[in-house]
Formats: C-alpha cells, structure tokens, sequence
C-alpha cells in the first residue's frame, strides 16, 4: 500500500483546508488529534477554550463534513471519534480538556443518526490513561525528581485514578486494537456506540 503524510495544525481552519484538497477522500476517518493541559478553571483563558474547541472537537468537524457525504453516497465508510473516559468523568484539573471530550460523543452520535440504512457507521472510543508520548514524557519528569517510572505510575492510579481496574497505562496498541476493529467490515453492527477501552476506570454498567 502507498503511505504518505500531510503536516497540518488542526487548529488552523485554512490548514485543514489544504489538507482536504490533498486528500479529497477516504474510506475510513479517525479523528484522533488532540490536546490536553492541565490548569485550574479560573486561569483558563477565552483563548485557552477556543483553542481547545478548535483542535479537540472543529478539527474532527471539519474532516467529517467534507468525507461522510461521500461515504453516505458511497454506501460505505467508517469514522471514529477518539474522545477519552474524562468525556464522562470530566477531570477538575481540565475541565475546559473534559467538556471537548464530551462534544465530540454527541457529534459522533449525532452523525450516526444520519447513517439509518447505510453501509456507514459512525463511533467513539473512549480510552483510559493511555502511555501516549504526552504521559510518557511526564512519567519521565518524575523519575527526574527521584521517582522510578513504576513508582510515578503507582502513585498516578492510587491518587488520581483510584477507580482503575486495570491498575497501570494502556498501551496505544491496545487503544489501536480497537481502532482497528471498529474500522473493519466485522464492526458493521456496531453504531452511534462510545466503546470504552479504559481499563476499568468509569464505575458504570
């Protein structure tokens, strides 16, 4: 298969832009860009939420209005909104991060609702704390501090994410695996769903 790339700044609607003339198609979309900052809610700034809306959720937006048409009349596609367990749990130390994780379930059902009777479908995956570069370059601050990486990570579940089943990060594979899955043909039954990989870590049923 051909593989090729496009830099892009997602916040950047003109970018995005360039980027959909490149690529005027595809078969299969995952939103998975994305930003996240801790900050306490009365220093985030207008700017901070705007900033965050246009990567987290108009980024994805923006994708999906110019290729689902074109899925829909193909009869035939998959898009896959990357949102986070903190869409349900909204995190005190994020909130401006939480509340775009949410939007981006009720875009992804909302389209799903346009998809009645297609060969279409349109989901969320909802991971857990995730070892991504982001947490790994921070579990590394850490140890810089005279913590072991095992120790940060310990520390992390026991004061941050005590309600964790699973009791250490997932892997990106593991978060892939089901990517991979909801973007096959064997996932056709399986739409307008927020699937969680997440460890355990949302208390419901």
């Amino acid at each position: 298969a051909e593989v090729r790339g496009v830099a892009v700044d997602f916040g950047e609607a003109a970018q995005v832009d360039n980027l959909l003339r490149e690529v005027p198609t595809v078969d299969i979309l995952v939103n998975n860009v994305g930003i996240f900052e801790p900050k306490p809610f009365a220093e985030i700034s207008d700017a901070d939420w705007l900033r965050f809306f246009e990567v987290n959720v108009l980024s994805g937006v923006r994708l999906s209005r110019q290729y689902f048409p074109l899925m829909l009349q193909a009869d035939w596609g998959r898009i896959l909104f990357i949102s986070s367990e903190s869409g349900l749990q909204i995190p005190a130390e994020m909130v401006h991060y939480g509340t775009t994780k949410t939007a981006q379930l009720a875009v992804a059902r909302g389209l799903a609702e346009l998809t009645k009777g297609t060969g279409v479908t349109v989901n969320s995956v909802l991971p857990g704390p995730t070892a991504s570069e982001g947490v790994e370059g921070f579990l590394k601050q850490l140890a810089g501090e005279g913590k072991t990486r095992e120790e940060a990570e310990h520390e992390f579940f026991r004061d941050a994410r005590p309600s964790s089943l699973l009791q250490r990060f997932i892997t990106t594979d593991e978060i892939a695996n089901m990517v991979a899955y909801l973007s096959s043909p064997l996932a056709a039954a399986t739409n307008g769903a927020s699937v969680r990989v997440d460890g355990g870590v949302v208390r419901s049923i």
